[in-house]
């Protein structure tokens, strides 16, 4: 197997579905979320510096997001207790998801499972209103992809 994923999934692909454990209702449902944005920022891992400061600076930004009416789900491989914990030494107000049981299911249907480390990859997406990938991103790991692409990839969707 390749140490790295070949490639996230492309625009114009169905998001692949998901129920996932979140750190907020619960659980979460790409489904659910039907008629929404969606905004996937898969990361390698909780209490990371670069994925921390990715994450701090998406919850700065929430609300440009909540203007195009998205939902940003942040998604990693930590499990459920470990993301309660690093949302709140973060103060997070957007969900966190735990791919992680089983390990990276969610991340390998959306082509950014690295298997060599066993986690996610940095990866974006952006999914319409009607679950298509409308923009996917793959960053390099150490690099804060920041927000400017998932910005560019709502306002393409704008109405």
């Amino acid at each position: 197997m390749n140490a790295y994923p070949e490639s996230p999934l492309p625009a114009g692909r169905e998001a692949p579905a998901f129920k996932l454990p979140s750190t907020t209702d619960g659980s979460i449902q790409l489904g659910d979320l039907a008629g929404r944005r969606v905004i996937l920022a898969f990361y390698p891992g909780d209490f990371t510096r670069v994925c921390g400061s990715q994450l701090s600076l998406y919850n700065e930004v929430l609300f440009m997001f909540e203007e195009y009416d998205a939902q940003l789900l942040g998604i990693s491989v930590d499990d459920l207790e470990s993301h309660l914990a690093y949302a709140a030494e973060l103060n997070l107000a957007f969900p966190l998801l735990a791919d992680s049981d089983p390990l990276g299911e969610v991340a390998r249907r959306y082509g950014v499972f690295d298997e060599e480390r066993q986690t996610c990859e940095r990866a974006l997406f952006v999914i319409d209103w009607d679950g298509v990938i409308a923009w996917s991103y793959l960053s390099p790991r150490g690099v804060n992809p920041g927000a400017d692409g998932i910005l560019r990839a709502l306002e393409g969707l704008a109405d």
